[in-house]
């Protein structure tokens, strides 16, 4: 396991650097942050000048890119045009974003995985086909109109949550956007799961502990369920960078200052040191999440040993 561990980590060097790297380079040619900086109002040439240097946009961007690797190393992101640490937004961010995906990732794996269970046992039957209507019509529209119209009906018509968020973010106030940011992956884990166990349930593995007498609770847990998550632990696994990135809709339509707030800022204003600071934190996500689910496969499924 040890070895495994290792291998994977110094895989994922040079799937840092190359994502960095297309980041860093996508973000560069989506305009011309000076002109973004200095507003409505074009700068003059000595201070687009004087600018382009404080900020090293004056060297080639290769060079830039090698600073700005160099300084990631030492935990510095860099400093957003309006002299503000980005290491100070990601502080304040971060933290939001964190409670926000936590929520919607409990969400999925609890009503998403017992409605799986339930529809992938009784395939076929009414609840089955109620689900994956409900499912499908969850998939169909899209988050913002979901957004708005929980806020509209709970917020402003029934009073029953605040339309907006408050700066804090506690957990209670952010179930209703964990809802809205995890329902498209909610009915995928719930479709996903249904899947899954359906196929496994004509297993022999199953029809073994059956006739061995086993209880039918402890054949579903142990046996059938177990084997079954392997496909969902691995769309959960990916889904954590996805709705950490993607909560930007999310974000905007309750008021949350987390990632998504100011990544849209961030390239509304042309900043590029905070665009690219923040992905970079999200590739690192991504990385060590797919690690994290390569190796619970192991848990999962006793058959799987890493060498």
């Amino acid at each position: 396991m040890g070895r495994y561990v290792v291998r994977r980590l110094l895989q994922m060097i040079p799937v840092f650097i190359g994502s960095t790297l297309l980041i860093f380079l996508m973000v560069n040619v989506m305009g011309d942050p000076i002109a973004g900086l200095c507003g409505d109002k074009q700068c003059d040439a000595a201070t687009s000048a004087q600018l382009e240097k404080e900020f090293g946009l004056d060297k080639p961007v290769w060079q830039q890119y090698l600073t700005y690797m160099g300084n990631v190393f030492t935990g510095d992101f860099g400093t957003a045009f309006n002299g503000q640490k980005v290491t100070e937004l990601m502080a304040t961010a971060f933290p939001v974003t964190i409670r926000l995906t936590m929520v919607a990732i409990l969400i999925e794996i609890v009503i998403g995985i017992t409605l799986g269970v339930i529809t992938g046992l009784k395939r076929g039957r009414p609840v089955d086909t109620s689900v994956l209507l409900l499912t499908l019509v969850v998939i169909s529209i899209p988050t913002f109109v979901t957004g708005l119209l929980l806020q509209l009906l709970l917020g402003v018509e029934w009073g029953w949550i605040k339309p907006s968020v408050s700066t804090e973010a506690g957990f209670g106030e952010l179930l209703v956007p964990g809802l809205v940011l995890a329902s498209v992956s909610l009915a995928y884990v719930t479709r996903l799961t249904r899947t899954s166990i359906a196929e496994n349930r004509r297993s022999d593995y199953v029809r073994t502990a059956v006739a061995k007498g086993l209880p039918r609770q402890r054949v579903i847990v142990r046996h059938l369920l177990r084997n079954s998550l392997i496909p969902v632990v691995t769309f959960i696994g990916t889904d954590i960078g996805a709705l950490m990135g993607g909560a930007i809709v999310t974000e905007r339509i309750f008021n949350i200052h987390g990632v998504g707030y100011q990544i849209y800022q961030g390239i509304l204003r042309q900043n590029t040191q905070t665009v690219v600071g923040f992905v970079t934190v999200l590739v690192l996500v991504f990385l060590v999440a797919n690690l994290l689910v390569d190796l619970l496969y192991a848990v999962l499924d006793p058959r799987i040993r890493y060498a």
